[in-house]
């Protein structure tokens, strides 16, 4: 699952909405985003108490989504796109990056450990992206887990999460056979994202070596 591959046909969507925007400044939009992002990481350490609290999480975490997708498309139809707003844009994803699996981390409902390398999966993946454009690079989006793809998976574990606590009592969704390690829907998400980001940091950092190593030879 690639989302990133998909902007244009999300553009279809969020341009119209973009154009109902452009009275507002994409700086703030952008900081309503991150705003609901750490907001969202509270709730998700609260969802250890309360967690009829991972619902709301969800839904405040599509408002975050919603606006970052959005400061970016208003930034360009008022043209007030720019390098600075750019630079700002990836610092607050990265800071939003930080809040939401920090709030996972410290849930109860995930391994510490689990947590950590996800954590570095997310930012390496990330900063193997942006480092790409500051060597002279394109931009790098490929790769298996992007940063659309963690969104819409941390929609869904908690979701996951809520389900069998509900109906079932219990945070486990798995247990590792004669390891007797029990695993919840976010530690198999920050699992994942521990292997996929690493791995599609690697696959970018390939990319950009042999690019960088072309241009050398001419």
């Amino acid at each position: 699952m690639v989302l990133d591959k998909h902007r244009d046909t999300a553009d279809r969507v969020l341009v119209p909405m973009a154009k109902h925007l452009t009275g507002i400044n994409p700086d703030h939009i952008s900081a309503v985003a991150i705003i609901l992002a750490a907001l969202t990481g509270v709730l998700f350490y609260l969802s250890a108490t309360w967690y009829w609290l991972l619902i709301v999480s969800v839904a405040v975490l599509m408002g975050s989504a919603l606006m970052d997708a959005l400061d970016g498309k208003v930034a360009k139809l008022t043209g007030k796109a720019s390098l600075r707003g750019d630079f700002l844009d990836h610092v607050l994803d990265r800071y939003a990056d930080i809040f939401l699996i920090l709030g996972i981390m410290v849930s109860g409902y995930c391994n510490w450990l689990i947590g950590f390398f996800g954590l570095t999966g997310v930012l390496m993946t990330s900063y193997l992206g942006t480092q790409a454009q500051a060597v002279g690079v394109e931009r790098d989006y490929s790769g298996i887990l992007g940063r659309a793809d963690r969104l819409v998976l941390m929609m869904l574990a908690p979701l996951v999460l809520w389900g069998i606590l509900f109906f079932w009592n219990t945070s486990v969704i798995y247990t590792v056979p004669y390891l007797d390690i029990a695993l919840t829907p976010f530690d198999i998400l920050l699992g994942w994202f521990a292997i996929a980001g690493h791995f599609t940091a690697l696959q970018r950092g390939r990319r950009i070596w042999r690019e960088l190593s072309k241009r050398q030879k001419k």
